[in-house]
């Protein structure tokens, strides 16, 4: 092989790596969101806590509820409140009056028709049966309630309230 074949074959291996590596940093920066909360169901949220132990930040809402709305537009959109809540919760939102059957630690719950509307029953138990809404419940990483925190939280009342939870140590009591 000559000198200049050689050469031609570094340049041709330094700009295919250059150019994979900056593929591989698109794609890895890409699925990084910091413009959005990741919301997770109940059921990835459990799966992703298996490896990796972070506590929860369960947005209890109805389709109905102009406060849920208001947070939503407001305080879930705040860039510190996503930063902060993507880096040390599963963020997830339950429908208060979620139809189907759900089995959490080894329990079911169902949709019970009562009142005006009706609940889901693991709404009613992790709202210690107060149906309210907008409301935070906070688990610890085992699943175990920390706060139930209703009502409407504009952007610094919400990081100071997810600050104040994730130092919080886990809690063993229901």
């Amino acid at each position: 092989m000559n000198k200049k074949s050689i050469l031609l074959a570094v340049a041709t291996f330094l700009i295919l790596g250059g150019i994979y590596a900056f593929s591989v940093a698109q794609s890895t920066t890409a699925s990084i969101d910091d413009t959005k909360i990741k919301w997770y169901t109940l059921e990835e949220a459990v799966a992703a806590n298996k490896t990796n132990k972070k506590k929860f930040a369960i947005d209890i809402y109805t389709s109905w509820c102009h406060w849920c709305k208001v947070m939503d537009k407001e305080t879930f959109t705040d860039p510190t409140v996503i930063k902060y809540m993507n880096e040390h919760f599963y963020a997830i939102k339950f429908d208060g009056e979620h139809k189907e059957n759900i089995t959490f630690q080894g329990k079911d719950y169902k949709f019970v028709n009562a009142g005006r509307r009706g609940i889901n029953t693991l709404a009613y138990y992790w709202l210690d049966g107060r149906a309210a809404y907008p409301t935070i419940v906070y688990l610890d990483e085992a699943y175990k309630k920390i706060k139930v925190s209703p009502g409407f939280k504009k952007p610094t009342q919400m990081l100071g309230e997810l600050k104040a939870i994730e130092a919080t140590a886990s809690v063993t009591g229901d």
